[in-house]
């Protein structure tokens, strides 16, 4: 897909961004002409991407008896046991992470789903009962897209791939939800015609029934027990699933390292069960700008990593951004997209396989979650109920939409529910709704898809432990108060990685990291735009020709442009919101 959109104007220069093709699939009856059709019969078609030797068939699979067809992409870390569930010895089995759901499938059908642990996105075609089924992992580290009008639906991982099967009217719910978030929470996504399956869920054609075989879910477990208990169970899953996540014994491996505690003791047990070397990965912006390299290096020196950093200038910022919005599927407004980008490509240099430290604050207490306990607290204070505290808790426009959206879009909007809201009001207790929401929403939908993109753009396989099934699991098992208690932020992890089992040792990292408070990776975009971006912000999101303009009023962003009451420097973050939507939009014009 090739677009130039910039061609005479002061901003980020769109030109000929290329994503590299993926698979797809058709239900329903495609065209016998239609091109790099690599398997089909009368109601179903598998598109490949070709290479120099024929398609890519690594992304198909049909299953030992003939049934089933399974096309996706998969990758699970308990193959020997399931390969020895099938009566197979696994030193004997040629085939791929594919080939093997393929023939589970055939064995035990939908059930075999319960059986899969790792990060995958599947389509299942039953050849006899001519029956479709979508299936995407439990916390969605893979992502699976559909089209939802018209004779034949379209499947893809990518949603641009779903570019020529879609109309180019935008999903208004979608942006406005975008707004507050800075991604698309839910199956909505920006396009109005395309949705994205939930994680843990299967659908299935052509009687469209979703059925969902995981659900995340509060299953206390033994809260008369102290958190050193608690603790080791976490430290014994934790090495467990980093062992797991790692690369055959001989290939290196990388960690991006910002110092925090949660990519600290994911480097910290890499190294401790790694013989290869473990490369780490940090980032600065610059003497302008405060950074944490000081504790990344010592995690680094600690853990005696092959240490890299990466200096991102203002410049790399803005004039990467298209090409980083081209990798991305739905837009997502974090200021971390770009250096994810960049340092994976810095990474590539060195390994193939790349860990990170993303889940910690999701599932075991970040300090994010404070201002909605405080609001829970004070609720009849601030006359916030739970829903506007939570949306104004991301810290990105939710309080701007009346002045922000054009009259005629806020009507379509403003009365639309929200996907948080069966969380937020469950009977759970409060923090873990909290966290539920950060896994399921915030976690499927940035994170994990920011990792999985991203990192694959920089032909990187990333993988996050902290993400794992089982991990987020117990995180749900455990008592509430060990998590974030006060001003105490992730306890119990910080008990799993101080004290260790009885089978692990203890202090595999240095009492500064463990201790320190948590503050985040700050991208200096506020920065940025005062000094560097602020001519082409404005060439870019006041141009009366923008992608943009039909929606949002240019007042509220003329004002943002020209920091007008920015008591709280907020509104770098929301021009930067502003400007990766914008760009995102202009590089996924409908290309044929």
């Amino acid at each position: 897909m090739l677009f130039d959109a910039f061609k005479n104007r002061k901003s980020p220069k769109i030109e000929f961004i290329k994503t590299p093709p993926t698979w797809r699939v058709a239900w329903g009856t495609v065209d016998e002409g239609y091109e790099n059709i690599a398997w089909r019969d009368e109601k179903f078609s598998v598109v490949l991407p070709r290479t120099t030797s024929g398609f890519l068939t690594e992304k198909l699979a049909i299953s030992s008896g003939g049934r089933f067809v399974v096309v996706g992409d998969v990758w699970l870390t308990n193959q020997v046991q399931l390969l020895q569930k099938l009566g197979i010895e696994p030193d004997s089995f040629q085939g791929s992470y594919l080939q093997l759901v393929a023939n589970l499938w055939e064995r035990w059908g939908f059930e075999c789903l319960h059986q899969l642990v790792g990060m995958f996105a599947l389509v299942v075609w039953d050849r006899e009962r001519q029956v479709l089924k979508l299936v995407r992992d439990r916390i969605g580290v893979r992502t699976l897209y559909y089209t939802t009008t018209g004779s034949v639906r379209w499947i893809a991982p990518q949603l641009r791939t779903l570019s020529p099967n879609r109309s180019s009217e935008l999903d208004l719910v979608a942006l406005r939800d975008y707004l507050c978030c800075a991604f698309v929470p839910g199956e909505r996504t920006l396009w109005e015609q395309v949705r994205e399956l939930r994680p843990g869920t299967v659908l299935e054609f052509p009687d469209h029934k979703v059925e969902a075989y995981w659900q995340l879910q509060e299953q206390i477990v033994a809260i008369d027990q102290p958190l050193a208990w608690h603790g080791d169970r976490l430290r014994e899953l934790l090495d467990q699933v980093v062992q797991e996540y790692l690369p055959p014994a001989n290939e290196p491996v990388g960690v991006f390292l910002s110092g925090g505690l949660d990519s600290s003791c994911i480097t910290a047990l890499a190294a401790k069960f790694h013989k290869a070397p473990v490369h780490t990965f940090s980032i600065h912006f610059g003497s302008e700008c405060p950074n944490e390299l000081e504790f990344s290096s010592l995690v680094a020196s600690h853990c005696q990593t092959q240490h890299h950093i990466l200096e991102i200038t203002f410049k790399d910022m803005w004039s990467r951004l298209p090409e980083t919005m081209a990798y991305l599927d739905d837009p997502i407004g974090d200021p971390l997209t770009v250096p994810n980008l960049l340092l994976g490509r810095l990474a590539r240099e060195s390994v193939e396989v790349v860990l990170n430290g993303e889940g910690g604050d999701p599932c075991f207490g970040g300090p994010k979650n404070q201002p909605m306990l405080i609001n829970s607290l004070y609720g009849s204070v601030t006359n916030q109920n739970a829903l506007q505290a939570y949306l104004i808790s991301f810290q990105k426009c939710a309080v701007d939409l009346p002045q922000l959206l054009k009259p005629e879009v806020l009507i379509e909007v403003q009365t639309a529910p929200w996907v948080f809201e069966e969380d937020l009001y469950s009977q759970a207790s409060y923090l873990n709704r909290l966290m539920a929401m950060n896994i399921k929403f915030k976690g499927a939908d940035q994170i994990l898809t920011k990792v999985s993109n991203l990192t694959q753009a920089a032909l990187l396989h990333g993988r996050s432990p902290l993400f794992d099934q089982r991990v987020v699991d117990l995180s749900m098992e455990i008592p509430p108060g060990y998590k974030l208690s006060g001003v105490e932020e992730k306890a119990v992890l910080k008990q799993a990685i101080t004290y260790g089992t009885s089978l692990t040792s203890a202090n595999i990292l240095p009492e500064e990291i463990i201790h320190r408070p948590k503050s985040g990776m700050m991208v200096p975009v506020q920065l940025g735009f005062r000094k560097y971006w602020q001519q082409e912000a404005r060439d870019l999101l006041l141009n009366r020709n923008a992608a943009i303009t039909p929606y949002l009023n240019q007042l509220p962003i003329r004002n943002w442009l020209n920091y007008q009451g920015d008591t709280w420097s907020r509104y770098g973050v929301k021009l930067w919101l502003l400007a990766s939507l914008e760009i995102w939009l202009q590089v996924n014009q409908k290309v044929r």
